[in-house]
């Protein structure tokens, strides 16, 4: 069978479920199984494949037709121009995320010897994304999921920062090693009760365990803002990504517990995404 037929194939099945990316995800898929980039599929439609390749291909395309997220297919996703490994253990890395590293970055690009901590690390991402852009910095990232430790340490040492890093299966409560002069998270903040209207590719394959923050929501967020005034040197810098309806009460978490507010910053959506503050007391 040729490209183009596989192709089309693909479309189809995948249109058919009301995937709204089904030309890409077709065109993706298929340059995973048969190893070529999409440049290649796209100008070789006669380009014929291999019946195990094609039957491999069809085989995924069932898979991305149950609505499992094409990360977890491929098994990467790119984030701050870096290819991750991932895996259902692990949130897939989003965009909106890349705005704690945009903004780490940006005020720490001229200081020296940053040391960083990350909060449920997942995949390990915000942690080493910071660090690979600076040179100086070091960090750990915990997280109470082994199998995300496990993964965060592999794409540490594809990235060769396993010298500036270190992954810790630790959960946030039971974590009282270093002094930090920054601390990035991204925690668990859907509430318990909307966990069930999230979309099916989020829902029924990413896990729980890294989405769901409690009745309120704010639950882990809570933890996390008590643990960076413990382990944040003065005037520390936390960067905590949050909810869509949360920048309200999660201001008045930081500042009930000694934080002052710097600057909240607005996602793609201009949504408050992440709020920078600093340990005062």
């Amino acid at each position: 069978m040729i490209i183009d037929n596989l192709i089309n194939k693909g479309n189809e099945i995948l249109k058919e479920e009301g995937i709204l990316s089904y030309r890409i995800d077709s065109e993706l898929l298929l340059s995973e199984i048969i190893k070529k980039d999409r440049a290649f599929i796209l100008t070789n439609g006669d380009h014929i494949v291999s019946f195990k390749e094609a039957k491999d291909y069809l085989k995924i395309i069932s898979r991305r037709r149950k609505r499992e997220p094409l990360a977890y297919i491929t098994k990467t996703k790119e984030f701050w121009s870096l290819d991750y490994n991932v895996n259902n253990d692990v949130l897939i890395p989003r965009p909106e995320s890349e705005i704690i590293v945009d903004q780490v970055i940006k005020k720490f690009k001229y200081k020296n010897n940053t040391n960083i901590l990350d909060i449920g690390t997942g995949s390990g991402c915000i942690l080493l994304s910071i660090i690979k852009e600076l040179k100086t910095s070091s960090g750990v990232g915990i997280d109470k999921s082994l199998e995300a430790v496990n993964i965060a340490s592999r794409n540490s040492k594809i990235l060769n920062l396993m010298g500036r890093t270190k992954f810790i299966n630790c959960d946030v409560d039971n974590f009282d090693f270093g002094n930090y002069d920054v601390i990035v998270s991204n925690p668990p903040y859907v509430c318990t009760h909307r966990m069930r209207y999230l979309s099916k590719d989020i829902r029924d394959f990413e896990p729980r365990m890294a989405l769901d923050g409690g009745n309120s929501g704010l639950e882990i967020i809570n933890k996390v803002i008590i643990k960076a005034k413990k382990l944040l040197k003065a005037n520390g810098c936390l960067f905590i990504e949050i909810g869509n309806d949360q920048q309200q009460k999660v201001s008045s978490l930081l500042l009930n517990k000694g934080f002052k507010l710097v600057e909240k910053f607005l996602d793609y959506s201009k949504i408050v995404r992440c709020i920078m503050s600093t340990k005062t007391i």
